[in-house]
Formats: C-alpha cells, sequence, structure tokens
C-alpha cells in the first residue's frame, strides 16, 4: 500500500470521526421529565418562564450564575441555573429553549437560547407608507 493510501484512509477517519462526534453532541429536545431520567445526557428543553417564580441574578456577589423558573410544555416547573450573565431583555421572551443536564433537583444550563417577542404585531402594521397601502388579514 501507499503511503498515499494511508494518509487518504486516515483523513477519512478523522472525517468520520467528526461528523460522528458533532452529531451525538446536538443535543435532543425533550422535556424536564424526560431530562430528569437521563441525568447523564444533555437534552435541549423548550419552555416559557414562570414570572411568578424570582429570577435571581446579582452580578455582584456572582456575574456568572443566573437562575429562574421555566415550565416546559409538559407543564413540569423546574428551577433552571445558567452559568452565565443573564440575557438582555429576558423578561421580555416569549420562549426559552435551556440546553443542559439535570443535576440534583435543578436544570444547570449550558446554553439558553430566548424567542424575544415580535416587533411586527398586527396593531402597529401602518396603513400607508408612500404610495402604498397595507390591509391586515
Amino acid at each position: 500500500m501507499k503511503t498515499v493510501h494511508i494518509i487518504l484512509i486516515l483523513v477519512i477517519g478523522v472525517v468520520v470521526a467528526v461528523v460522528i462526534s458533532t452529531l451525538s453532541n446536538s443535543g435532543t429536545y425533550a422535556d424536564f421529565g424526560q431530562a430528569e431520567g437521563h441525568p447523564d445526557r444533555e437534552y435541549r428543553v423548550i419552555g416559557h418562564l414562570s414570572r411568578q417564580k424570582p429570577i435571581v441574578y446579582n452580578p455582584q456577589e456572582d456575574p456568572n450564575r443566573f437562575s429562574f423558573y421555566m415550565s416546559d410544555t409538559k407543564g413540569v416547573e423546574r428551577q433552571v441555573v445558567y452559568r452565565n450573565a443573564k440575557p438582555h431583555d429576558f423578561e421580555k421572551s416569549e420562549q426559552v429553549v435551556v440546553v443542559g443536564k439535570i443535576q440534583g433537583d435543578v436544570f444547570a444550563a449550558s446554553e439558553l437560547l430566548l424567542k424575544c417577542p415580535s416587533k411586527y404585531n398586527e396593531k402597529k402594521v401602518p396603513e400607508k407608507f408612500g404610495n402604498k397601502s397595507f390591509t391586515t388579514r
């Protein structure tokens, strides 16, 4: 076997390993119940901020600890601890996606994604712009 063939086989092996690693770390969408059943696995949980519970972020004490409560799509409420700064306008978000694992009785989030409220709602649609007119359906 030529050295070119050996190098080509090694490169293909590395590429396959990278693809498998990427796919296995992409995370799975679940709810808190499923995440609780597998605390060693990372999940993506979609839910809504529980506005009745406290949002705790004290940058003077610990700028890399932000905690809040959220309810998943099945209505199960859980405390989420995010080891990073609180995102701007967090309270205005319509939907929250947390990526992480269950640790004890809290969900330890390594990533936090927010769906911000739409600034384009039907109440703010202009009637006219220049010579064009708009209608709402």
